[in-house]
């Protein structure tokens, strides 16, 4: 097993549970939470190699590779299925875990019938979970030491009318994922099996309460190892999305509500069924914070996203198939602004604009490329095919973006 950066891995016998990442607002691989600083995610080997080769120029926009951890599944009496990571793990096998420093990630699984409804039932134990959330964000009373809830499967897809509904809670599509990976993993259990993860920068570790837009960029999607059955059905997912007319689809957001205290979610499904006008009332509420629209944030992340497309634009041969996009942002409010708003009667500042005083500078705000599983590039020993010219699709997708932002800030 290899760490590389220097990563803190404390006790070298401890082993380290991996708690559901509950930020992941898109994507349909697992991610976890490794520490507060670090995330870590099922290793692809392109992926692995894109960012061990990774240009210079590209790194401030991506997160920082940290190396490759090994993981084991373990399932004790009762059922209950764990992800076990340590520093000093041997490469081959899991057998020399010390079970007594072991800290189980419990997943008790019921499934029942509630009007042609699967109904899941997840539960943490031993799980510091309130600190993911950092204590001083009034989301973190929706979080509890000892976890349980309940979620419909199925109301994270389309109800019959191709409806979806609103989730004002924290985001349940790492719960998702999650679930679906351990199913993966569990089907065939070998305790003594490792899994290797990639390691990377947890980039909201920052942000108190974290506002994240997952952006498909590009118009096309697959890689060039997919099927034929494969590229059909995502050449069809981006001619009737806005990936097609836009060059960028939503792949998942959540933005924090700052008159209810919760974030509001949505995720791919939603993203697809949306037409370049809804594309652009999406922006317009991820900029949204209940109370007023953030215009504060409209030139730090133009900055950036300039900053990006003239980075891809040097990039000759780089094809970012199937990558996304994550714009951030930390959803509590600038305390000049609580207070203006708390000065107000309520109900009556539904369009109204949020500025910075002045003098205060820009607010944070990250621009971050992530998922490379099918990026291809000359020099890749997993490109199938070599490209001239750098991305057009993805800077086509860039270039509309900052035109709609644009668009939005002269409209203030």
């Amino acid at each position: 097993m290899v760490v590389q950066n220097k990563l803190d891995t404390g006790n070298p016998r401890k082993a380290v549970l991996l708690e559901p990442f509950i930020h992941q607002v898109g994507g349909h691989m697992s991610m976890m939470k490794y520490d507060e600083h670090t995330v870590c995610k099922p290793l692809i080997s392109q992926e692995q190699w894109f960012y061990e080769s990774l240009p210079t120029a590209i790194k401030q926009f991506t997160p920082q590779y940290k190396g490759i951890i090994s993981v084991c599944l373990r399932k004790d009496s009762l059922g209950n299925l764990g992800l076990i990571a340590s520093p000093s793990l041997p490469t081959d096998s899991c057998s020399s875990l010390d079970k007594e420093h072991s800290v189980m990630l419990c997943q008790e699984i019921k499934q029942k019938s509630t009007t042609s409804r699967e109904r899941l039932f997840v539960k943490w134990s031993q799980a510091p979970f309130t600190k993911t959330v950092k204590d001083n964000c009034p989301g973190k009373a929706l979080l509890r030491t000892e976890l349980q809830y309940h979620t419909d499967v199925s109301s994270l897809m389309e109800d019959t009318n191709g409806n979806q509904p609103e989730r004002k809670s924290y985001n349940p599509w790492g719960l998702h994922c999650h679930q679906l990976h351990l199913n993966r993993m569990s089907s065939k259990l070998d305790e003594n099996k490792l899994h290797q993860f990639l390691l990377l920068e947890n980039v909201v570790s920052k942000y108190q309460c974290p506002c994240i837009l997952d952006l498909k960029m590009g118009t096309r999607q697959h890689g060039d190892d997919a099927s034929e059955e494969k590229k059909a059905r995502h050449r069809k997912k981006c001619e009737q999305s806005t990936s097609g007319s836009l060059g960028v689809r939503i792949c998942g957001m959540q933005v924090y509500q700052a008159d209810t205290g919760q974030f509001l979610c949505k995720d791919k499904y939603y993203g697809r069924k949306l037409s370049p006008d809804g594309f652009r009332e999406a922006l317009y509420q991820f900029l949204h914070n209940g109370n007023c629209l953030r215009t504060d944030l409209l030139e730090p992340i133009l900055l950036q996203l300039k900053a990006l497309l003239s980075v891809i634009k040097t990039q000759s041969s780089y094809r970012f198939y199937s990558s996304s996009l994550l714009i951030i942002y930390d959803g509590q409010e600038p305390k000049e602004n609580k207070e203006t708003l708390d000065n107000h009667p309520q109900g009556c500042f539904q369009n109204v604009n949020c500025t910075m005083p002045h003098g205060t500078g820009h607010p944070k705000v990250d621009i971050r490329m992530i998922d490379f599983a099918h990026t291809t590039y000359k020099g890749s020993k997993y490109n199938h095919t070599i490209y001239d010219g750098p991305d057009h699709g993805y800077i086509f997708g860039l270039e509309n973006l900052v035109k709609i932002l644009e668009n939005t800030r002269e409209g203030e």
